[in-house]
């Protein structure tokens, strides 16, 4: 084992705060809508740090620790345009604003209540059976890492059996992630993600702040130099010979971040646990803040590790790190296991605890808040709206906890069978698209267009699945097969899309009641709405300002926009320059320096800045769970629906 005693009293303690957490916290608990969606209390900072480390997960890090070791700084780079994209959608509550104000505990309960009860039902199994099939392989990355990481045996002696490892350890993180949902529902899974996600952030800091102490800036360009031509890690404009992870993977991924707000349905009970509309909006809008702590480490880990890999003066590391990686012999899983194991060459004791403590925490968020997710929509989308009555309270949550239950069987066994062949990211794109290939177009036309019709719906959702089953069904079949599961991804948008807007425009001419819907005007609810401002100037309200505004509001947004302009803007001038002439290596490592010591100092701040607001939030959520009113017909249940 790799493990100190230090490191082990580390990793025992962050398990044993995790779980008395969900203790104190399940009095909190006692409807549906706080199982489902945290009674709808949830501020922006807990909201946006919750759902973070929710959606980042141990095997999130892995994946991209697998994916810029391939791309390196290049990949960064083109992320900078799509940072104005990500900008424009938070800043204006795209899709987000909307959604929050139907009131909906799960998409495709919208889906009814905009196109139809059998729609519902179809896009409920769909986005059960994506989900189940994305999710599948999870506990199998987890707990290999684990096994790596710490350097545990392939079987261990209990009882006097041998039991298996791998699927004991699958099993006891699993147990770990179901008795968090058991026991707090929403409530426990969003409070206790956030300070899981405080602790992330901050180790993630510690240990860049480390590794590039250790490793000088000399021996990593000079080893990024060593990659193939037009393959550079470098230089984004020479990069044509990049498998995979090049500007086509980048293009298709800017598109789908437009195509996609809210349709991948992972972290669904974040979508409806705002306390107001406004407040979802605002938390969106720090995700521009949120995620530099995490970016900044999965770029700098992998960079390292190259470095590691590459350079003769650590040729020691390298030879422990291939010795690491020998115990497998698949090459699907030491592209997985490549940036840990030098992690483990790298790190002194204390610090390779707590990176494991890390890790056990983006673990259990991950799989505490998909279970939640899957086996809520089970249930709420493809059990109830069969049911000629609504379900009792004891009944519906009988029925949502033995969902969770199944849905864990399941993903502990897919991950013992299946024998994963792509990039984990790849896998992503490929099985998410299955629902996500044509939610989009329904979703997004739903919310703002009164032509989009409940067949255009259907024309869609069936269009952009088939696309992405038959591109898992070749994937199978053909190896090496030349469209990837990032273009699969990106033939289903386009083709739903086309399918929507034309299915809409050439049936019947009928509008949606959209005021309805979305509770404004006479349909408004009491409450929904604080208005704090008057009507903003014009100019104000096109930067997204509304009546909702405070003064720290503003602030934040206008310190948001300018803080992604200026990349933007850096993104622009550099562009042009490279066009122009060109550059060198040597001033491209030096712009990727300074980026990495400004990304450092800001993501230190944003630790502090969101802690304070996340602990606050807390506070105020916990207050209102105590004294609210509930009422047990908020569950879900569409009593009446205007569609075609």
């Amino acid at each position: 084992m790799h493990f100190a005693p230090l490191d082990w009293a580390i990793l025992i303690a962050v398990y044993a705060a995790m779980v008395g957490g969900v203790l104190l916290l399940k009095p909190f608990m006692r409807s549906v809508a706080d199982f489902l969606a945290a009674g709808r209390t949830a501020g922006r900072y807990l909201l946006s740090v919750s759902q973070g480390v929710a959606a980042l997960g141990a095997i999130t890090v892995v994946g991209y620790l697998e994916q810029n070791f391939v791309a390196g700084f290049a990949l960064t780079w083109w992320g900078f345009s799509q940072a104005i994209v990500i900008l424009i959608l938070t800043v204006s509550g795209f899709v987000i604003y909307r959604f929050r104000q139907t009131r909906s505990l799960t998409l495709p309960e919208f889906f009814e209540r905009r196109y139809s009860r059998r729609f519902r039902v179809f896009t409920g199994v769909l986005a059960f059976v994506a989900g189940l099939i994305n999710f599948g392989i999870f506990p199998a990355v987890g707990a290999r890492f684990f096994i790596h990481y710490i350097g545990l045996p392939d079987a261990l002696v209990i009882a006097g059996l041998s039991v298996g490892t791998f699927p004991l350890l699958m099993g006891l993180l699993l147990c770990t992630a179901i008795f968090f949902v058991f026991t707090g529902g929403q409530v426990a899974v969003i409070i206790t993600d956030f300070v899981q996600g405080v602790f992330v952030n901050l180790v993630f800091i510690v240990v860049t702040v480390f590794l590039l102490l250790q490793v000088d800036w000399t021996h990593i360009f000079e080893a990024l130099a060593m990659a193939p031509a037009n393959a550079s890690l470098i230089n984004p404009y020479k990069t044509s010979q990049v498998s995979d992870f090049n500007f086509w993977y980048f293009l298709i991924g800017t598109i789908g971040v437009v195509y996609v707000v809210m349709s991948w349905q992972g972290t669904q009970a974040y979508n409806a646990s705002a306390r107001s509309a406004h407040e979802a909006k605002m938390g969106q809008v720090l995700t521009n803040w949120r995620e530099n702590p995490w970016k900044l480490f999965v770029l700098i880990v992998p960079v390292i590790a190259y470095t590691v890999l590459h350079h003769p003066d650590f040729s020691a590391q390298a030879g422990t790190v291939n010795e690491l990686l020998a115990r497998t012999d698949s090459e699907t899983i030491r592209n997985q296991l490549r940036g840990p194991a030098v992690l483990v060459t790298m790190l002194p004791v204390g610090l390779l605890g707590a990176f494991a403590a890390v890790m056990l925490t983006a673990f259990v968020s991950t799989h505490d808040t998909y279970l939640h997710s899957w086996g809520s929509i089970f249930i709420q989308d493809v059990v109830m709206p069969f049911r000629k009555k609504p379900f009792t309270p004891e009944q519906h949550m009988r029925a949502l906890r033995g969902s969770i239950v199944g849905v864990a069987i399941f993903i502990f066994l897919f991950s013992l069978l299946f024998q994963q062949s792509q990039y984990i990211w790849l896998f992503f794109a490929i099985t998410g698209a299955i629902f996500a290939g044509g939610s989009g177009a329904v979703l997004i036309g739903g919310l703002y267009w009164k032509r989009g019709t409940t067949a255009a719906a259907w024309s869609a959702m069936l269009t952009g699945s088939s696309i992405a089953v038959g591109g898992i069904i070749i994937h199978q079949i053909v190896d090496d097969f030349p469209v990837n599961g990032q273009e699969f991804w990106g033939i289903a948008m386009a083709a739903s899309t086309a399918v929507y807007i034309a299915v809409s425009l050439l049936g019947p001419k009928r509008t949606f009641d959209l005021d309805r819907l979305l509770h404004r005007g006479e349909h408004a609810v009491e409450g929904e709405m604080d208005i704090v401002a008057a009507l903003p100037s014009r100019g104000l309200r096109a930067l997204g300002v509304g009546r909702e505004f405070t003064g720290g509001d503003r602030l934040l947004y206008f310190a948001t926009y300018i803080w992604v302009g200026a990349w933007t803007i850096a993104f622009i001038v550099g562009t042009i320059i490279n066009l122009a002439r060109d550059v060198e290596d040597a001033a491209w490592a030096g712009f990727w320096q300074v980026y990495v010591y400004l990304m450092v100092f800001v993501s230190a701040i944003v630790v502090v800045w969101f802690a304070i607001g996340g602990f606050r939030d807390i506070r105020a959520m916990l207050r209102r769970l105590a004294v609210m009113r509930r009422d047990d017909r908020d569950d879900g249940w569409v009593h009446d629906v205007e569609g075609d």
